[in-house]
């Protein structure tokens, strides 16, 4: 092999490395934040939410989850299971307008752990998008999950996990009625189909990291090219 070959095939394997890391680098980016599934509900009808996160603050182990229930629902239940403890502050009507979930022990970066509230949202917020703002407290520091973007701009480095509210399900009771439609946030199913922005996809993730390193791994022999003549 000679020398300009073997320095082009080590351009191309430099540029296929550099576009790899790129592609999987985004969706470790993506994932820094609280998320919530579903992120559609109807109105009148109970859904349980589950909000989920796996990391802390700046690597410091993650201790409580607060989350702040907004006008839109009527009714806040949080759902008991794994370490946690829960404490909630509760407003004049009934309603809690405040949700903590203490942590038994740490909750170290790089663990998936989610906490769960079964709500009801207001029929009148039926095409409302609900913000759900939450405080992650953690051994060294917090952080307040709490921006929106507006209509055509890049995601907050904050954001707040927010649910879309459908119209009524036909057919279904009010929560007030006696009878509620839930949604399971176990299933596997529907806990795939709302998962964050799909980043999981490894179909998607194998085209984008092609097409990425293919990309890159051009323009680095091209740059390679045009040095030679010059």
């Amino acid at each position: 092999m000679t020398a300009s070959a073997s320095l082009r095939t080590s351009l191309l394997a430099a540029g296929s490395l550099v576009g790899l890391a790129l592609v999987l680098a985004a969706p470790l980016a993506a994932s820094a934040h609280v998320g919530v599934s579903p992120e559609v509900a109807p109105a009148g009808a109970r859904t349980t939410l589950q909000f989920s996160f796996s990391h802390g603050c700046e690597d410091s182990p993650t201790t409580t989850l607060a989350v702040d229930i907004p006008d839109e629902v009527v009714t806040a239940t949080p759902v008991v299971g794994g370490d946690w403890t829960i404490t909630r502050d509760v407003g004049a009507d009934g309603v809690p307008t405040r949700v903590t979930f203490t942590a038994d022990e740490p909750i170290e970066s790089g663990l998936r752990a989610s906490v769960a509230l079964d709500v009801t949202f207001a029929e009148a917020s039926a095409g409302a998008t609900v913000r759900f703002p939450v405080e992650q407290s953690c051994v060294t520091g917090s952080t307040a999950w709490n921006d929106v973007a507006e209509t055509g701009e890049e995601e907050p480095e904050h954001p707040a996990p927010v649910v879309l509210v459908s119209a009524p399900e036909e057919g279904a009771a009010s929560e007030h009625g006696g009878s509620h439609a839930s949604v399971a946030s176990e299933d596997p199913a529907a806990s795939a189909a709302t998962e964050q922005t799909g980043t999981d996809d490894p179909v998607a993730r194998g085209l984008a990291a092609a097409s990425l390193a293919a990309g890159v791994g051009a323009l680095v022999v091209a740059l390679w090219r045009r040095r030679a003549r010059s």
